[in-house]
């Protein structure tokens, strides 16, 4: 039982990541656009970046919500990384540890 936990832990913690990198790579991309440095005309960056804005738009519009733009600087990436960085740090190894001693 303690491997099922333990590989289950693992995806989560590996979709968190992947999901953090999507945020970073989402917030590059449209710092690239905005400065006319891509195009979004070119159908694989139109194709990458709307699914990584379907990815992303979930978990960074609450935020979006909450916290207002600062001058044109949108600091939600910032914010939603701290947070799944400390959800994949600090929630998920005492979650796992807790179900493992619990559930043998």
């Amino acid at each position: 039982m303690a491997a099922i936990i333990g590989f289950v832990f693992f995806i989560v913690g590996s979709l968190l990541q992947l999901l953090i990198w999507a945020i970073i790579i989402n917030a590059l991309i449209s710092w690239l656009v905005a400065f006319d440095v891509i195009n979004l005309r070119n159908p694989f960056v139109n194709n990458v970046a709307r699914f990584l804005e379907a990815v992303t738009r979930p978990v960074m519009r609450p935020v979006q919500r909450i916290i207002p733009s600062l001058g044109g600087i949108d600091i939600s990436p910032i914010i939603v990384i701290l947070v799944l960085t400390g959800i994949a740090r600090y929630l998920l190894a005492p979650l796992r540890d807790y179900l493992i001693i619990t559930l043998g």
